[in-house]
């Protein structure tokens, strides 16, 4: 079978990290073939499929030239047996038309994971909303007075732009109120962007834990990805710590209630986002942490993952 995967590019790849390169490497394992192109390489023409300016690509296990690549051609992404987009956030304009792209694709018979309607109906941070029995307090406004109200509830509280990745523009706020005002500007532009405020949970010590859901079935294994020094981020890529732990009984009982939910709306691949006993986010569009995981425990992700996308395509 053909994968196409719709990715960064692959010359920014680390392979000891990329939960994508983990995918192809058992992808090839199997036998299947693999091609890559960037979301920019996707295009539509009246009377002619969606197709992508792809290349064929061949693992070569070698630590730096890990990949040889043929000249590119274009590929109706229908004659793909899949294609796997793993476009990291940002969910911009761009990645925004390109969910549009692929859902034209879907309907000239494309197979498409995670499904692209399931990708825009599922913003990472406001997915949590239907799910609010396992929150933490959250509010979602642009106005700087509901935000003051809600940490004069709280009085420790989290603010987040909904567009944010990585832990990028996160703040807390104390007690005390020191900057809040100054905070709010910034995040929400006087009035012109909505962000997210949620009540401070001193868990995050503990670390945020991911919980990748494959098929509607959790990992059983999370990546506690644990703040260092004076950080009150734990995400990697603000230099948290990962840390692979078994799943608790909360973990368990959130992926349980999420995870069918989820896979039934076309979402192959999820990630959970948990502090404590709390849900933060649902992470959809490239969803991480596969190689950390296998690398601590042994448990094989990137296997569960190709299991599940087979079945799915069977």
């Amino acid at each position: 079978m053909n994968l196409l995967f719709v990715t960064d590019p692959l010359a920014t790849f680390k392979i000891t990290k990329d939960s994508t390169y983990a995918m192809m490497r058992e992808a090839a394992s199997r036998g299947h073939r693999l091609a890559a192109c960037g979301p920019q390489d996707l295009r539509w023409q009246r009377g002619a499929a969606v197709e992508a300016l792809a290349c064929e690509i061949e693992l070569t296990g070698e630590p730096e030239a890990w990949f040889r690549a043929a000249a590119p051609r274009p590929l109706a992404l229908r004659d793909a047996g899949a294609v796997l987009m793993r476009k990291d956030p940002p969910f911009d304009s761009e990645y925004f038309y390109a969910t549009h792209l692929l859902g034209q694709a879907e309907r000239e018979g494309a197979r498409v994971f995670n499904k692209p309607a399931a990708l825009r109906d599922h913003p990472e941070k406001l997915a949590i909303m239907e799910f609010a029995p396992y929150i933490a307090p959250t509010l979602v406004t642009r106005s700087a007075a509901e935000v003051r109200r809600f940490h004069a509830e709280q009085r420790d509280i989290i603010l987040k732009p909904l567009d944010g990745m990585g832990g990028m523009g996160i703040f807390r706020v104390g007690p005390d109120g020191l900057n809040l005002g100054s905070i709010v500007e910034t995040l929400n532009r006087d009035g012109a962007q909505t962000l997210m405020v949620q009540k401070y949970l001193p868990e995050i010590a503990q670390g945020d834990k991911r919980v990748l859901v494959i098929g509607g079935e959790p990992v059983p294994y999370a990546l506690a990805r644990i703040p260092q020094g004076s950080e009150i981020r734990g995400n990697l890529a603000a230099g948290g710590k990962g840390v692979a732990q078994p799943l608790t009984a909360r973990d368990r009982e959130i992926a349980g209630a999420l995870g069918p939910v989820l896979a039934a709306r076309g979402l192959l691949l999820v990630g959970i986002d948990v502090i404590g006993d709390c849900m933060t986010e649902i992470n959809v569009t490239s969803p991480t942490c596969f190689q950390e995981i296998t690398q601590q425990t042994g448990f094989p992700v990137a296997k569960m993952y190709l299991d599940a996308l087979e079945r799915a395509l069977a």
